[in-house]
This record gives C-alpha cells, structure tokens and sequence, in this order.
C-alpha cells in the first residue's frame, strides 16, 4: 500500500517561509511584552494601594504604641520605593524578574509593617 504524503511538507524552506515564521515569532514576542507591561501597569495600581495600608499601619502603630517607628517600618517603606522603582522599570524594559519583584516588594511593605 502506497503511503501518501503532503507535497508541500517536503518543500525546501523558501525567503517566504522564513518571513513568515519570523514575523509570527515576533508577534509572540510582542504580546508577551505587551502582557508584562499590562501586568507592571496593574502593579503600580497595587503599590499605591500597599503603600496606603502601609502609612495606615505605621501611623496606628505610633498611635497606639510608643510613638517610635522602627526598623521593619523603615524596610516597608524602602519596599515601597524599590517595587516602584522595579514597576517603571518594567514598563520601560519588560522582564519577568522585575514584574514578580514589583509584586513581591509591594505585598511585602504592608506585612513588615505590620510587624513592626
């Protein structure tokens, strides 16, 4: 029984080909930045959310405790700088690392403190 095959599976890869491949590579790569810029956008959203609980937490905890911050206050505040720092530099050069340390850094500020 003769076995039947796809002439153009055998064709050998033409500039058309090639072209067409590489603009479809492209495009994967583009919505992929496009993705991590939508995300580090979204995550600028939450650190001004984090960075609200975080003042919330430190002022009551000076309120209600000795009146002195200390160093889990200072480290959630650096949080808060360094994951918006992280979040604009995502958005300028999307990269997966930084959008992760944008999210980890801006959830992070509130729980330090709140340990405080």
């Amino acid at each position: 029984m003769p076995t039947t095959t796809d002439p153009e599976a055998h064709k050998p890869e033409t500039a058309e080909t090639a072209t067409t491949t590489e603009t479809e590579t492209e495009a994967a790569v583009d919505a992929g930045r496009l993705g991590l810029r939508i995300a580090a956008g979204c995550g600028l959203g939450l650190l001004l959310v984090c960075a609200f609980l975080t003042v919330a937490a430190v002022l009551g905890d000076a309120v209600s405790g000795d009146g002195a911050s200390g160093g889990f206050s200072t480290a959630a505040f650096w949080a808060v700088a360094l994951s918006g720092v992280a979040g604009l530099a995502a958005l300028v050069a999307p990269r997966k690392g930084l959008v992760i340390a944008q999210y980890v850094l801006a959830l992070g500020a509130p729980v330090l403190a709140l340990l405080d």
